[in-house]
């Protein structure tokens, strides 16, 4: 649901900019701010979103340095959107359907208005294909109807002028060519097809007031300039004004916006600025000039905020493989493997593509977006020989000689994915939803590690137990729980042995416990086991995550 809130509070702020310009452009051309109202109405049916989302698919050349624009990024978030985060669950495991409720009220709504549309357009064709044709002599057809309703247009792509039978001897000839040229005006400016343009969004937004009083600005703005453009070409404005009041006085108000009438908007107001006209002021030289920057920097900045926020593809591997090898695996097979290969390159067996591209990239899985489903289903086995021979480190081996064998093999296996599975990838800094560990009010229960017992990590579901284990090490067990980073915060920066147990989420679907290694059922939630247990305690907040987006990726051809 923030998709949509986001879109909606992005659309009014633009409105309420939009009503600042037409405040300040108050003494210049009516017709400029009805397009102004209209822009704002259409904003409602382009979400800022899909512009960044255009911006995020223009990449720089590898060679171009890296942008670094951390503000801009927060920023940008608020123009993507973002999942709702659950007070006491996982974002991952939450099963909302609240929404339900809203999304069949605004079904109810948008059928009901179009119902309504569509009955009253009805009447006005009923009405136009009973009319006769009338010999004015206007550049449209014009005709006469038995109804009552108003001087009027009729139609988007072909239209008409509608008039009610006996106008012409009701009004003086000057009040009726007055009228004509009233509505040729909205002919001339496609009137109908804006209105009808609006129509659609009173539809989609119905439930949102900004979109009546977009309507209204419209309506106002539109006749404003109909009757300056009549004053304009000589009409006397007493002749027209009587014109309009003995019209309103005899006949009914067209049912449609987007079949344009001759009544409409505020009529006292109207005939007091008819009486009272002088023209509109021209728009200098320095108004068009910033009127223009600011439409360009409306439509360029989450354009550009798109392109900052895509940041430049991963680097490219510096590491290659002399030959690759993809199958897909037996359907019979059962568990996935991921070991060494020929000459110390990776072998994997009945290994989904997800596992892999985790694998490569060193990321968690809930980092990867936009990747299609069979990512996760379609299983291989995939094995790749360095281009050159690489030694494995030994028991004895230095940190730096391990770090860069895992390095290397991890780039190996990008090359794997980029060549064979096509994979194109690109990073991005989101506000997602996290969790910090932080100590709880009481302190921290952890034991210090006692020198000379074993450091074994074990880790099922609904059990942690480890011993000469950092904090660091813990938060990272949790976010692979809970499918979102967590953050450490504690301060600790030793090392301990802990245990923790609890009860998983009903939702959840765990991994079976190993045999031997069963835990007890503490019947309490996650979050109670960490502060009760070992004096920690998880917060839940938002913050910058990493994220991977697949932009292309392919079922590999086998060999």
């Amino acid at each position: 649901m923030s998709e949509i809130f986001n879109h909606l509070w992005q659309s009014t702020l633009f409105a309420a900019a939009v009503a600042l310009a037409c405040s300040a452009l108050r003494r210049n051309s009516p017709r400029l701010r009805y397009w102004l109202w209209l822009a704002a109405s259409l904003k409602f049916l382009v979400p800022f979103a899909v512009i960044v989302s255009m911006g995020a698919r223009v990449q720089f050349p590898p060679d171009t340095p890296s942008l670094h624009a951390v503000t801009v990024q927060q920023i940008s978030t608020y123009f993507a959107p973002v999942p709702v985060f659950p007070a006491a669950a996982p974002p991952a495991r939450a099963t909302l359907r609240w929404p339900l409720v809203p999304g069949a009220m605004w079904l109810t709504g948008a059928m009901f208005l179009s119902f309504r549309w569509r009955r009253r357009w009805r009447m006005i064709h009923e009405a136009a294909r009973g009319a006769t044709r009338l010999a004015f002599g206007c550049a449209v057809p014009t005709l006469a109807s038995s109804t009552t309703m108003e001087p009027g247009v009729f139609g988007i792509f072909r239209p008409v002028i509608l008039l009610p039978e006996g106008i012409a001897d009701d009004l003086t000839p000057e009040q009726l060519e007055a009228i004509l040229a009233h509505e040729l005006r909205h002919i001339g400016y496609r009137d109908n097809l804006t209105a009808a343009l609006h129509m659609c969004v009173e539809t989609v937004f119905w439930f949102h007031p900004v979109i009546w009083w977009i309507g209204a600005k419209l309506m106002d703005e539109r006749e404003h300039d109909c009757d300056e453009a009549v004053l304009r070409q000589g009409s006397r404005p007493g002749d027209y004004a009587r014109g309009i009041v003995h019209v309103c006085e005899r006949y009914v108000e067209s049912p449609l916006a987007c079949a344009s009438g001759i009544g409409g908007s505020d009529l006292k107001k109207r005939i007091r600025e008819i009486m009272t006209w002088r023209g509109s002021m021209p728009m200098t030289f320095r108004g068009k000039a910033m009127l223009a920057a600011a439409a360009v920097a409306a439509m360029s900045a989450p354009f550009l905020i798109g392109v900052i926020r895509a940041q430049t593809l991963p680097p490219a591997p510096a590491y290659g493989y002399e030959v690759a090898s993809v199958h897909r695996s037996d359907p019979a097979a059962t568990g996935a493997q991921l070991g060494r290969g020929p000459q110390s390159g990776w072998r994997s067996q009945n290994t989904p593509v997800m596992m892999l591209l985790t694998a490569a990239y060193d990321i968690a899985d809930y980092q990867v977006i936009g990747a299609p489903a069979w990512v996760s289903s379609d299983r291989y086995d995939v094995t790749f020989t360095p281009d050159k021979p690489q030694a494995p480190p030994g028991p004895g081996a230095a940190e730096k000689d391990r770090q860069a064998y895992w390095i290397g093999n991890r780039q190996r296996l990008q090359a794997v994915l980029r060549d064979r599975f096509g994979l194109v990838l690109r990073t991005e800094t989101r506000e997602l939803p996290i969790y910090v560990l932080r100590q709880a009010k009481n302190g921290s229960r952890l034991s210090p590690h006692a020198e000379g017992t074993p450091g074994l990590i074990q880790f099922h579901a609904g059990f942690i137990a480890a011993g000469d284990a950092t904090i660091d090490i813990l938060a990272k067990m949790l976010s692979g729980e809970f499918r979102c980073p967590v953050h450490d915060e504690t301060g600790l920066t030793g090392k301990y042995d802990f245990k923790l147990d609890w009860t998983p989420d009903s939702d959840a679907s765990p991994d079976a416990a190993p045999a031997g290694m069963s835990s007890p059922a503490t019947g309490a939630s996650i979050f109670t086991a960490v502060t009760e247990q070992l004096g920690l305690r998880l917060e839940p907040k938002r913050g910058p995550v990493q994220v991977y987006v697949v932009e292309k990726i392919e079922r590999p051809a086998e060999n």
